[in-house]
């Protein structure tokens, strides 16, 4: 697997393993041997880069982590978040809590459930609009001085906000939603990284699967979370799925998947874009890893973009 730099000195696999689907995003959570098998069966496939944060599960896609992980500790970079309330039964309730005591009860909880003695990458994991970003950097810098976590990250930040935590303590990377599928970051977002020298950990690179074609709108089990998403269903969702299609058929003249030419194309943004693709299945994580040897020339790159221009896919993000 190739590597990659985040932020000066964060070196992981091109490709890292999103783990949200693991505990039951998608469908109900995976029995925990079957979340070490994927885990463990990604290390052997050159992931070193794996997420997950304490809202998943909740709580237990950090025990999956820990449990799969905690025996080749030397080989991966384990990032996790804060920044959501949880009720003690560990639910997640409505409502950010990026507050400072918060994030330090959060840092040791998470270190507990891993198994581990240092996060290499905490992220706050979306905006609280009731605490200044100011204090929320200055608060994880005084952890990464602890040696309890090692490096600071941002989710579905904007440009203004990164500025300003990056002047407290420098931010290695921001991970939100970037793919074919959606496309914002691009406007101030993504040349605000490239002058601070952050990286970003695009998630759902594969539209949350509908980019592999596999994934057919309007389709999802009960407990699939896509199921109240409107890009995904009625007429919006039907109207996208023909973009899909057009990318199929482009994947198919280069002997790949359309989800492998996905990848592929987040990877060509940006020598630091690192895609952290989720599954619960080993053969969709081969295919998922042979996305980073793929080339793209200029004209490729031009075909995918007639293929889904900016801006076509239609309806909202979220419910």
């Amino acid at each position: 697997m190739q590597k990659r730099i985040l932020g000066k000195d964060l070196e992981v696999s091109a490709i890292g393993l999103g783990c949200m689907s693991l505990s039951g995003a998608y469908g109900g959570p995976l029995p925990m041997d079957e979340a070490v098998a994927v885990l463990r069966g990604g290390v052997e496939r050159g992931v070193t880069f794996f997420d997950t944060a304490e809202v998943y599960g909740p709580h237990l896609g950090e025990h999956q982590v820990g449990k799969a992980l905690g025996p080749m500790r030397d080989r991966v970079v384990i990032a996790t978040k804060f920044g959501f309330n949880l009720t003690p039964e560990g639910k997640q309730s409505r409502g950010f809590n990026s507050k400072p005591d918060h994030i330090r009860e959060v840092c040791d909880a998470s270190l507990r459930r891993l198994g581990i003695d240092t996060i290499d990458l905490f992220y706050q994991h979306r905006p609280d609009p009731e605490v200044p970003v100011e204090d929320v950097a200055g608060t994880v810098g005084e952890l990464i001085r602890e040696g309890k976590v090692r490096h600071f990250g941002l989710s579905e930040s904007d440009a203004a906000t990164i500025r300003r935590a990056h002047a407290v303590q420098p931010v290695t990377a921001l991970q939100s939603e970037y793919s074919l599928w959606h496309r914002d970051l691009e406007e101030e977002v993504i040349p605000t990284l490239k002058e601070l020298g952050i990286g970003l950990v695009p998630f759902s690179p594969l539209g949350r699967g509908i980019l592999t074609g596999q994934v057919k709108p309007g389709n999802f089990p009960e407990r699939d979370f896509r199921a109240n998403l409107p890009r995904y269903n009625g007429e919006a969702g039907e109207q996208n799925f023909r973009l899909v299609e057009v990318l199929q058929a482009l994947a198919k003249e280069k002997g790949a998947t359309s989800g492998q030419l996905a990848i592929a194309w987040v990877l060509h943004q940006g020598k630091d874009f690192v895609p952290i693709p989720g599954t619960r299945r080993l053969d969709r994580l081969d295919e998922n890893i042979a996305a980073a040897g793929i080339a793209l020339s200029a004209e490729d790159l031009a075909a995918i973009e007639r293929a889904i221009p900016k801006g076509a896919v239609v309806g909202s993000r979220y419910a």
